[in-house]
């Protein structure tokens, strides 16, 4: 069997992590029906913010700047 080259290694972790990603964000997306949860507009916010300052942060590696890591809470 052929060594896995650093490409292919890229492209197997890469999409099966893209996907993850994806899929956690539909199931988040499963939370905005207000017949059975509450929320606020604020909670919203906060949760959006950091996702999108997760993205930066990680697209920011991609271009060898590094960024901070933290974890997220509603409180």
């Amino acid at each position: 069997m052929a060594k896995e080259t650093k490409r292919e290694k890229f492209v197997r972790l890469a999409e099966a992590r893209t996907n993850k990603i994806i899929e956690m964000l539909r199931l988040l997306g499963n939370c905005s029906s207000k017949a059975n949860y509450e929320y606020t507009d604020d909670d919203i916010r906060k949760i959006f913010s950091t996702i999108d300052k997760e993205v930066k942060n990680t697209k920011n590696r991609f271009l060898g700047i590094d960024g901070k890591e933290e974890r997220f809470t509603l409180k």
